[in-house]
């Protein structure tokens, strides 16, 4: 569902609170219905470790990238996640390139007999969350893996990229100024719900930033490309463009992005405390959202 972007800061303030709270209450309840494991001499079922110390251990799954910034980012932004919620188990894994893979986690997790909630360092729900992340998922026995929704569109991912723009130079003259405009950049995929998704983060931005023009462009696989959304700006008079980046950690699609912007590129998303706030919200959100036992894919 999508939340009401015209509601923006009181929604982010308050989702703040909720994700706080919510996890105070889920660290002593345990949403799922299956039994867990093997049985305790008293015949009761026994809680898997984690369950017992703060809920299901989160693991928040990047793509991997062959740029040694990029394990560095996502490992800062793990430990922010660690630091709101004090006592979960936060792990990082990636789905190739860097270690350690998610199916070595999940294999960890599993032998452990430890429930997880993967959570996607991603934008949108393209290849990656509809068919990598369930198959890691199904090859844990017992249904003892959910799969929590990618990071967009949500109003605190909105609250980052705002942010990032204005470390890079972005001021609220910018905004009032009809010459202006903004590219938000994301790596692109072939699925038509993965485009959507930016499309609607790229809207709900330009209505942060006080009605900007800000057009989706991609890396790969979609158009338009940065170069040609910045071509569709300079149509309309807005000739002043900044490049949002719709990444988590710098690397190679971040890097190209960046280099076409003719005034400013923002950074990509990194460690930012609205973001580590949303990877706990995503997190939460799939604790209460009815699962089956075995795919357990949650969009809200």
């Amino acid at each position: 569902m999508t939340e009401p972007y015209s509601t923006f800061d009181s929604t982010a303030e308050l989702l703040g609170t909720i994700t706080t709270q919510l996890g105070d209450q889920l660290s002593t309840v345990h949403p799922w219905g299956h039994a867990y494991g093997a049985a305790r001499g008293d015949g009761a079922p026994r809680p898997p470790r984690a369950a017992r110390h703060g809920g299901p251990t989160l693991v928040a799954v990047g793509h991997g990238s062959r740029d040694p910034r990029a394990r560095a980012a996502l490992s800062q932004l793990v430990e922010r996640v660690r630091e709101l919620r004090p006592g979960l188990d936060v792990r990082l894994a990636h789905i190739e390139l860097n270690a350690p893979l998610l199916t070595d986690v999940l294999d960890d997790l599993a032998a452990g007999e430890q429930d997880a909630v993967l959570v996607p360092l991603l934008f949108g729900p393209g290849y990656h969350v509809k068919h990598d992340l369930p198959g890691a998922a199904a090859a844990v026995p017992d249904g003892r893996v959910r799969i929590a929704a990618p990071l967009g569109p949500h109003p605190l991912l909105v609250e980052a990229l705002a942010d990032r723009l204005a470390e890079a130079g972005w001021t609220s003259e910018d905004s009032a100024s009809r010459s202006t405009g903004v590219v938000l950049a994301a790596a692109g995929s072939r699925d038509p719900e993965a485009l959507d998704a930016v499309r609607r983060i790229a809207a709900a931005l330009g209505e942060r930033l006080g009605g900007v023009p800000v057009v989706p462009a991609y890396a790969s696989a979609a158009t338009p490309t940065v170069p040609e959304a910045l071509r569709l700006l300079a149509a309309r008079g807005r000739h002043r463009a900044a490049v949002a980046s719709c990444f988590t950690a710098p690397g190679l699609f971040a890097g190209r992005a960046a280099a076409h912007a003719p005034w400013i590129a923002a950074a990509p998303l990194g460690d930012h405390p609205a973001l580590a706030r949303l990877v706990l919200h995503r997190y939460d959100r799939s604790l209460t959202a009815p699962a089956s036992p075995r795919r357990q894919l949650t969009t809200a």
